[in-house]
């Protein structure tokens, strides 16, 4: 996993895929990472990063 959790973020939004948030708790969220083409779950990471969870704030 990179240091940088927005990055992952952002280039796979950037290459086409989707992402959305599955959980939400007090040690922080897990994200997936989607297909463009459907929306099966190619991989998912949990981080307390709070740049990623000010980035992630109000999404599902």
């Amino acid at each position: 996993m990179s240091d940088d959790p927005v990055g992952v973020v952002t280039r796979w939004e950037n290459a086409g895929g989707e992402w959305r948030v599955v959980a939400r708790t007090a040690a922080g969220v897990t994200v997936a990472l989607c297909r463009c083409d459907g929306g099966e779950e190619v991989d998912r990471f949990t981080s307390a990063d709070p740049a990623l969870l000010r980035f992630v704030a109000g999404r599902d």
